[in-house]
């Protein structure tokens, strides 16, 4: 799930996706998930695999933008 106006905080991206791959694409580029996630360090983990969203801004003033894929 994703909930963004297109920036959020003091970083460019909102948010990141993440599946049942992450966590080893995080190992195999040599990231501690487990210690990321200890550490409140999102952004460095999923910027070494490359899964920050990043949609700039909307330009629509839109508070929420919630998108969910369920399987």
């Amino acid at each position: 799930a994703a909930d963004t106006d297109g920036i959020d905080g003091s970083e460019d991206n909102a948010g990141a996706f993440a599946d049942g791959t992450t966590v080893a694409r995080m190992r195999a580029a040599g990231v501690d998930a487990k210690a990321m996630l200890a550490g409140n360090n999102a952004w460095t983990a999923f910027n070494a695999v490359g899964d920050l969203f990043v949609p700039g801004p909307t330009g629509t003033n839109v508070n929420d933008l919630r998108a969910i894929l369920v399987r």
